[in-house]
């Protein structure tokens, strides 16, 4: 089943009009034309392709966000917030950006621009931007830390675990912007994280002690730009694997203010893989939640072969529970991310 959706009214103008003429069980590819679709998508189908003009030429965007007040005095929540929702059973989305203009986080709070909750999802040359977690990566964690913190299309679902490979595509966001529970492998991929301190932002500082705000960041530390990966999966998981990638600060970001992760649950892993890094990236390489030294034993973080200035990175400054990587292990890891890479 082929559908196009354009601005020039050949065939569908709207994208979830397109969506919604499809049936759960047909397999269906949508094409979308040149222009900004400011929609707020929802797609679960069983097996659907989403196919743009390419990046910056196909635009699908929105600006809901986490600090929203819905109709009925709630919150909206973060996982309320998304652009683009995918979930059913298969996903493909190509050559088109999705993003979450809502702003920053300090402001808005979280604000999802896409939301990847299919079986098997599959991105290919997209841009993925907004601020504070960009990406989501179902599943949820299991238990949720505040009551409706969950609040979603995923909070009653089953935690069943999703496979996802992104294959170059931009991503970028400041505040845990790559995040969730999924095996998900990302090759040849620009990571960027946004420069927070060019942002106007006044906040109330308590030098009394030692002070976590909102997102659990430690304001009596260092200024952060961001961390790229905030992982909740299982320990006998994959997790996040970069392959490949570039990760680097946006333009202005200050040396050591990114870190490569932190974990929202106790037993994330995310690996780095002859990934090419610059001096924004923090000596720690990943931080602990609520503070960059916290001591976070049962994670699963490490690189191998990262590159800075065409030389071999510095790790002796890593926390000490971030993990060596030997040949063995990586040719091991790269292994189980062919796996998925093959969906």
């Amino acid at each position: 089943m082929l559908i196009t959706v354009t601005k020039s009214g050949s065939g569908f103008e709207r994208i979830q009009d397109a969506i919604d003429s499809v049936p759960y069980d047909v397999a269906a590819v949508i094409q979308i034309g040149e222009g900004i679709f400011r929609e707020k998508i929802f797609c679960e189908k069983k097996d659907i392709t989403f196919i743009g003009e390419g990046i910056d030429k196909t635009v699908i965007d929105f600006d809901d966000c986490a600090d929203q007040i819905m109709e009925d005095g709630s919150r909206r929540g973060t996982f309320r917030s998304y652009t683009a929702f995918f979930g059913g059973e298969r996903v493909t989305v190509r050559n088109m950006t999705i993003s979450n203009s809502a702003g920053d986080g300090r402001k808005v709070g979280q604000a999802i621009a896409v939301y990847a909750d299919a079986e098997r999802c599959l991105f290919e040359n997209d841009k993925l931007t907004g601020h504070q977690d960009t990406l989501f990566l179902a599943p949820l964690p299991r238990t949720e830390r505040q009551k409706g913190g969950f609040t979603g299309p995923g909070m009653y679902k089953e935690r069943k675990l999703t496979r996802q490979y992104y294959k170059n595509c931009i991503i970028t966001g400041d505040v845990d912007f790559i995040f969730g529970g999924s095996d998900a492998v990302f090759d040849d991929c620009d990571i960027v994280v946004n420069n927070r301190e060019k942002e106007s932002f006044e906040s109330k500082k308590d030098d009394s002690a030692t002070k976590l705000d909102k997102d659990q960041i430690d304001t009596k530390e260092r200024f952060i730009n961001g961390y790229v990966t905030a992982g909740c999966g299982l320990s006998d998981g994959l997790g996040f694997v970069f392959r490949n990638c570039s990760v680097r600060g946006e333009k202005g970001c200050a040396k050591g203010s990114v870190f490569l992760g932190r974990p929202w649950r106790e037993q994330a892993k995310a690996v780095f893989l002859n990934c090419t890094m610059d001096e924004t990236i923090a000596k720690e390489r990943f931080s602990g939640w609520g503070g960059i030294t916290k001591d976070e034993p049962q994670t699963w973080y490490g690189e191998y072969g990262t590159m800075v200035d065409g030389k071999s990175a510095d790790l002796s400054g890593k926390n000490p529970w971030v993990r060596d990587i030997d040949d063995k292990t990586a040719a091991s890891i790269s292994q189980r991310a062919d796996e998925i890479a093959g969906i």
